[in-house]
């Protein structure tokens, strides 16, 4: 008997520390923990952190994130309402609200991966299909057209005025999707579209189209800017113009004042005597006979004319 003891009191400690071992747990700030009997939630979810006891070998501890989850879907190709296919990828936040109702309609983040998965690809596809394409790549409807191209008055490039933007559609996604999820024991915090590509057989239209427009506008930009030359080329030529007008009547005026002052010197230097009158006449005279008389001129004057009064002193 006394050789039984140690060994009886050995398996009692074994078993005492087995069976206080299994009944306390420890709850991580960061986790909501429900405890399970025979494969069915009992008592409340445990949200506080710290040491806490359940009862061993019949219940067992079943660990929830208290945290924000990501949710990243897979790129899905869908008809916008347009009928252009593009590719959309999503991707959203959410956590647990109810983790009850979560451990016994979902039980893991894997089941409820692929319920937001069926979910948000539904109503995203609802979304896409009821807009066209022009309010799925716009952020919001406000932004239009870049401003160069509004001043410059592009009809061929400015697009369609949009009635909504992306940021209302995500927002639709967001309140179609949080009440089907909620029955889930999951609160959708926020959906959004990470990424929208054409799909590859609309692609080279899409680019031949970008290249179109491109071209329109540097066609449009060669134009103005051959307006412009000309224009910078006829004021040159009016200001050309101008100047040499301008430097003309300079001329004529200074060539003026030259023939009127020297008129006034020869006045001042034959005016001084009857004789230097007599001469300043004689040599005017003779001028006019260079004048006139030379070359090839036929000239038929009379004889009692001015111009042959030299001639008739002459011949006195």
């Amino acid at each position: 008997m006394n050789r039984l003891l140690p060994a009886l009191v050995l398996a009692v400690a074994a078993f005492a520390v087995l069976v206080l071992g299994g009944a306390f747990f420890t709850v991580r700030e960061t986790e909501t923990v429900i405890l399970i009997q025979f494969g069915r939630p009992v008592g409340e979810p445990i949200t506080s952190p710290g040491l806490h006891w359940k009862t061993p070998f019949v219940q067992e501890v079943h660990r929830l994130e208290k945290r924000v989850l990501d949710f990243d879907g897979a790129v899905t190709q869908m008809p916008t309402k347009d009928k252009t296919y593009i590719e959309v990828d999503t991707f959203a936040r959410w956590r647990i609200g109810d983790p009850a109702r979560f451990f016994v309609t979902l039980r893991d983040e894997r089941s409820a991966a692929s319920r937001l998965e069926d979910i948000i690809g539904s109503e995203v596809r609802s979304a896409v299909a009821a807009h066209e394409l022009i309010e799925i790549i716009r952020s919001d409807r406000a932004r239009t057209v870049p401003a160069e191209l509004q001043q410059r008055g592009s009809v061929t490039s400015v697009l369609r005025p949009a009635r909504r933007g992306r940021l209302e559609l995500e927002r639709d996604v967001l309140e179609a999707s949080a009440p089907k999820l909620v029955q889930l024991g999951i609160e959708l915090l926020d959906v959004r579209v990470k990424r929208v590509n054409y799909n590859a057989d609309v692609l080279p239209r899409i680019y031949q189209r970008m290249i179109s427009e491109r071209q329109q506008i540097a066609q449009r930009f060669r134009s103005e800017g051959e307006g412009e030359a000309a224009r910078i080329l006829g004021r040159k030529e009016r200001d050309l113009r101008e100047v040499e007008s301008i430097a003309y009547k300079e001329v004529q005026q200074t060539r003026g004042s030259a023939d009127a002052e020297a008129m006034r010197i020869y006045a001042e230097a034959y005016d001084q005597s009857p004789a230097s009158r007599e001469l300043f006449a004689f040599l005017k005279t003779l001028d006019t006979y260079r004048g006139v008389l030379g070359g090839t001129t036929n000239v038929v004057l009379s004889t009692d004319s001015d111009l042959f009064r030299l001639f008739k002193q002459m011949q006195r």
